[in-house]
């Protein structure tokens, strides 16, 4: 029984369940920033480069070879690294909107812990003071 109720105690945690729902949320959160990327950014990069798909890129490091009937016998070897571009680029935007996203709620945050700024003194508080401040003259 010892082990079992160390283990309730441990999920009981706060620290675990918080993580747990981070994980959750960031799961979610990555599936919107990158339906926004496939279905919006890619597009707009692909039109603004003409028309270049990232993904296709390959450098040709061996020919097919074919044989006498045109057959392929051994197929080309290729050097894919427009796949690498591709998620590289995704990783940047993605961090990006991540970046803007976090930078909007800090600074909603900020904002809302802020301290109200203090009022300014009443003509009879600076009265007041001008009376203390001759008096100690």
């Amino acid at each position: 029984m010892g082990m079992i109720s160390e283990f309730k105690e441990f999920i009981s945690k706060g620290n675990v369940v918080d993580l747990a729902v981070g994980v959750v949320i960031g799961a979610a959160f990555g599936k919107i920033v990158s339906a926004l990327v496939e279905g919006v950014v890619t597009p707009l990069i692909s039109l603004a480069t003409g028309g270049v798909d990232f993904a296709d890129l390959a450098i040709t490091l061996r020919e097919a070879q074919l044989d006498a009937a045109g057959n392929e016998v051994a197929p080309a070897l290729l050097l894919n690294y427009g796949g690498l571009l591709q998620t590289a680029l995704d990783f940047l935007i993605i961090a990006f909107v991540i970046f803007l996203f976090l930078k909007a709620y800090n600074k909603s945050r900020a904002q809302a812990e802020e301290p109200p700024a203090e009022a300014e003194p009443t003509e009879d508080i600076l009265l007041l003071r001008e009376i203390r401040d001759s008096l100690k003259k």
